[in-house]
């Protein structure tokens, strides 16, 4: 028997892979699902069947590109309406997957069709469950998306519903048993997950805040609503494609991955309805860049960050990108469902340069600079978020998250220079990258961020250690 995580940290998703006795099954896959196949493969493996835990929100599955792929059956808990061939699994139903034994139990909470699956070994112990967005390490998943596909499901009869799902179906199972969320720290789906990616049970009865025994159902639905922002507006987008399907990544691939000349890329990107989404690492992107072009670089968190900030995962995209980048850039978008590329610049930036065309740049500066030319009157805005802002920040200055910038950027003013910084020079990037795009130049970008501004002389507020349920 083999039971692997596979964890993407981009997207902080992890999916799994079950083998056994020549049958294989995989649980929340990826769009791209060649590395699943390969598995199964080496193991000499048919993969029979392909759990979902929910109808996903912060990334497209890969469910119906491995299904045409592999042969195996989609299969879904109680209550989903999936528009495509699948099975729905009834609460209890069992699977077989070779020696092993895969129970749905349903849960819902997070979404009305939530469903783990309790994995038994050959001797009848269970040996793990996958608890898909219904149960993370140190958290539970937000019960607030739903509601923007159907306005009766409140958060708080979801909450509801959860709360009852942990205590009679969850907590009741053994101490022993290994917990295999769907995400871990970073993701949108929870507000306070773990670094780490699997636990046992008991020790999550032990430290985890929503599975305190003594928590009524009032007090679970505070404290689980407490301090939830916004879900990021492409979520609804991505229930959707998966509840309904979508291209194969194949068709998006090929008709994506296509290099476009310095004046044809010009001609695409000045269509009106077209972004130019700059890829590179930041600092590359301060020197010299396409104007109005977006960064968002691709060693950062960059499918999330797309989709927070663009929205739309309908959006035309162009892009620039480190050379030999193009299709790993493209895939990463589909992840989130943005699977509508029309090409990159081919030569990237060089080949822009060469052909005579206007570069922009932003002024940076370092930490130390930052320190001899700030006064107490200076305006300094803090691109992260409110919690790390809560717990140390330079003194007087102004907390603008980057994922509400679209929001807040009339607050911020066209004509005063001011300092920008975040945690370590990745997101201020992205956010002077959309203010320029919408008329603000003058702005001054601190290197290294809050990590380098700490080992100056410039005045900051003392360290608070920031509430868990930020």
């Amino acid at each position: 028997m083999k039971i692997e995580q596979i964890y993407t940290g981009c997207i902080a998703q992890a999916a799994y892979y079950l083998e056994d006795n020549g049958e294989a099954a995989i649980f929340d896959p990826l769009r791209e699902v060649q590395p699943y196949l390969d598995k199964a493969a080496k193991d000499n493996a048919k993969i029979k069947y392909i759990f979902e835990t929910h109808f996903h929100a912060d990334f497209v599955s890969g469910h119906l590109d491995l299904a045409q792929k592999s042969g195996g059956a989609i299969v879904y808990g109680p209550t989903a309406t999936p528009q495509f061939k699948a099975i729905i699994a009834t609460d209890n139903q069992e699977f077989k997957v070779g020696r092993y034994t895969v129970k749905a139990i349903h849960t819902p909470g997070h979404t009305l069709e939530s469903t783990c699956y309790l994995l038994t070994d050959e001797n009848g112990k269970p040996h793990g469950i996958i608890t898909g967005d219904t149960l993370f390490i140190g958290d539970v998943g937000r019960p607030d998306l739903a509601q923007a596909l159907t306005e009766e499901l409140t958060q708080e009869k979801l909450a509801s519903y959860l709360y009852d799902s942990l205590r009679h179906k969850i907590m009741p199972l053994s101490d022993d048993l290994i917990v295999y969320p769907s995400h871990g720290a970073g993701s949108a789906c929870g507000k306070n997950m773990s670094k780490e990616t699997t636990d046992t049970l008991g020790n999550q009865k032990k430290t985890n805040y929503a599975l305190r025994a003594d928590m009524s159902k009032e007090e679970f639905i505070k404290e689980l609503l407490e301090g939830l922002g916004t879900p990021p507006a492409y979520f609804p987008q991505n229930v959707l494609m998966n509840i309904q399907g979508y291209e194969s990544l194949d068709t998006i691939i090929e008709k994506s991955n296509i290099g476009l000349s310095p004046a044809a890329f010009e001609a695409v990107a000045n269509q009106g309805d077209v972004i130019v989404l700059d890829v590179r690492h930041e600092n590359d992107f301060v020197k010299a860049h396409i104007p109005n072009s977006i960064f968002i670089g691709i060693q950062g968190n960059f499918a999330p960050w797309v989709g927070a900030l663009l929205k739309d995962v309908h959006q035309k995209l162009v892009l620039v990108t480190p050379e030999g980048r193009e299709e790993e850039t493209i895939t990463r978008l589909s992840r989130v469902g943005f699977d509508h590329v029309l090409g990159y610049l081919q030569g990237g930036i060089d080949a822009w340069v060469n052909a005579g065309f206007e570069t922009d740049s932003i002024a940076s500066i370092s930490p130390e600079e930052f320190s001899a030319k700030r006064t107490s009157d200076s305006l300094v805005i803090d691109a992260r978020k409110p919690g790390e802002y809560e717990a140390e920040h330079v003194e007087n200055a102004v907390n603008i998250p980057l994922d509400s910038v679209n929001e807040n950027f009339q607050s911020i003013p066209k004509d005063q220079p001011f300092f920008l910084h975040c945690a370590g020079g990745y997101r201020s990037v992205i956010m002077a990258s959309i203010l320029k795009s919408r008329g603000i130049h003058q702005m001054i970008n601190v290197e290294k961020g809050m990590n380098g501004i700490k080992q100056t002389n410039v005045p900051c507020t003392q360290f608070v250690c920031p509430s868990t349920k930020k």
